[in-house]
């Protein structure tokens, strides 16, 4: 019988929910990627290989594609709240966060309509009211638009984006902005504090 290899120095200590928190967030950050370039149909394999994470810790975070869509769906609107509560944030510039994600997270149209396919449309439609509660607080007094019009546009919007690729992506969004007489910020996502 042969001896087991005898370990060498102390045990590395056990870094539980720093390492979950930062595997979560690689998750999301891949899931975005990779449903943007191969649909939300894409192997949930090739999400997990992105993370740099086996495709155990993806299902210990994830049940299935949908939860997996629906975090990065709920990461996409926190970053449009927190766009909205930075210093001198308007309109303008919250559409600008908007515009990334929707170049970036083409693919989660697919994941809307299968959710109102089962019928549970539920937190889509809470997603979309954050998102027109902070399109009604940027917008300014007076201003010749409201939330509604504006989500409509947004909706209209990323009808128009397509294309291979990111920037072809943004070039067809900015210019949709510009026929409906709307102005854009930069196009930029909003860095988000992930605990480790």
């Amino acid at each position: 019988m042969t001896k087991p290899p005898e370990r060498q120095g102390p045990r590395p200590a056990n870094q539980g929910p720093r390492v979950a928190a930062r595997n979560r967030a690689a998750l999301i950050a891949a899931a975005r990627e990779v449903f943007a370039e191969q649909g939300l149909d894409a192997p949930l394999s090739a999400v997990a290989r992105r993370a740099g994470v086996g495709q155990g810790s993806l299902y210990r975070h994830f049940a299935d594609r949908i939860a997996l869509a629906s975090a990065v769906l709920d990461e996409n609107v926190q970053q449009i709240e927190l766009a909205a509560d930075e210093a001198g944030a308007d309109l303008a510039s919250v559409l600008g966060v908007v515009t990334w994600h929707l170049t970036r997270s083409t693919a989660f149209v697919d994941l809307l309509r299968i959710r109102g396919a089962r019928g549970d449309g539920e937190q889509a439609r809470a997603l979309a009211g954050r998102v027109h509660c902070v399109l009604s607080r940027c917008l300014a007094a007076g201003h010749r638009l409201s939330a509604d019009d504006v989500m409509l546009a947004v909706a209209m919007v990323s009808g128009a984006v397509t294309g291979p690729t990111p920037e072809e992506r943004e070039r067809r969004a900015l210019a949709a902005w510009g026929l409906l007489g709307v102005e854009v910020g930069p196009l930029r996502p909003v860095e988000t504090d992930v605990d480790v």
